[in-house]
């Protein structure tokens, strides 16, 4: 552990639960706390399942008991009396800032002389900032921003003006996602590839996903699809399944808190989303040694997949190359196997001990501003 003369962060974030910007938040508390930060952690919402570090102010339990207009006023004061309290030597905000009164009353009212590095998880601008560019640009261009793709912080950097904004990508830790994933998997016996996240067809476009397989030559060679997760969705895409005629060939093993000894045993993982920030399956899926086929939607996915390297990028909604390549790592074992030789190394930038050095000087450079 580093000395830095335990200055207090204050991480902010919606909760410390359920999605991948909340998961690299809880993620960020542990950072913070290993290089030797005295850390904070304020959450909007109640809920919490990843382990995180520090001292845990919950707002949302507040919320649970009161969510009036009152109420609200009420979390606001008492937040704006624990950044006093503590007098901060920086906040850094993982929220997403889509109302406009609630994002003047953080910037100008609570945030006031404090200095804030603003962490962007999306691309999608309507799931990132308020509807008025003006707004925007008023309340962020001078302020410190990190983005978690090269995609988003440039998408934002030119859009709103914003002066000070660096990429920072999601920290993994590798050592404990390798443990994790040898825990017992009851389908180590079946052959077959994964996805893993939530059954969200407008985000995921699982839709696209079944279709390839389905035009693939996967489910004549024996090779299932194993979808894991759960969403509002599931229903629809198990009737989907049966629709094209694969359901025989499509697992769904529902939510599991540990998803990784399925993704160890997977001969490839794959992505088929709309649109992601970063998505923290691809790292997670190539340190297992995993290959990862994915559409090559904004942002990520090309930030980390090279093709014929470690996994294989394709042209979004294109469902027949998509089946193309997944027939490719099927039939093609040499580039199968060089892909996975080369999964691990190819991510070992995004390790917790590399984006660690980032977040360390971001926060000393903080003196500079």
């Amino acid at each position: 552990m580093q000395n830095n003369n335990k200055k207090k962060i204050c991480v902010v974030t919606s909760s410390l639960a359920k999605g991948g910007a909340e998961k690299s938040s809880a993620t960020l508390t542990n950072i913070l706390h290993h290089l030797g930060y005295d850390v904070h952690v304020v959450t909007l919402l109640s809920q919490v399942a990843y382990p995180y570090s520090g001292t845990l102010f919950n707002l949302g339990e507040f919320k649970d008991k009161n969510d009036t207009f009152l109420g609200k006023i009420q979390r606001f004061r008492k937040f704006k009396a624990y950044l006093k309290k503590h007098d901060f030597y920086c906040v850094i905000d993982n929220r997403y800032r889509v109302l406009a009164y609630r994002e003047f009353i953080f910037s100008k009212y609570l945030y006031h002389n404090i200095r804030v590095v603003y962490v962007l998880h999306n691309y999608v601008q309507e799931k990132t900032f308020t509807p008025y560019k003006w707004l925007n640009v008023w309340l962020y261009k001078k302020e410190t921003f990190t983005g978690v793709s090269k995609e988003i912080s440039e998408k934002f950097k030119e859009e709103f003006q914003i002066k000070n904004i660096q990429t920072i990508y999601n920290a993994f830790n590798f050592k404990e996602i390798e443990e994790k994933a040898l825990d017992a998997n009851e389908f180590e016996k079946e052959t077959y590839i994964i996805y893993y996240g939530r059954i969200d067809d407008t985000h995921k476009n699982l839709k696209l996903l079944l279709k390839a397989y389905h035009l693939s030559k996967l489910p004549e060679q024996h090779v299932k699809l194993l979808i894991v997760g759960s969403g509002d969705d599931l229903n629809s895409i198990k009737n989907y399944a049966k629709e094209l005629q694969i359901e025989r060939y499509v697992i769904f093993k529902g939510f599991t808190a540990n998803p990784y000894p399925y993704v160890k045993e997977a001969l490839f993982t794959m992505l088929t989303s709309r649109h992601e920030g970063f998505p923290m399956v691809i790292p997670e899926s190539l340190a297992l040694a995993t290959p990862v086929i994915s559409v090559n939607c904004t942002s990520g996915p090309k930030e980390v997949i090279e093709n014929g390297v470690n996994g294989w990028l394709v042209k979004n909604y294109d469902e027949k190359a998509l089946a193309e390549a997944m027939n490719s790592f099927i039939f093609d074992k040499a580039l199968y196997q060089q892909c996975k030789a080369n999964a691990k190394e190819s991510v070992k930038r995004f390790s917790v001990e590399n984006i660690s050095k980032d977040w360390n000087k971001l926060i000393a450079d903080l003196n500079e501003d």
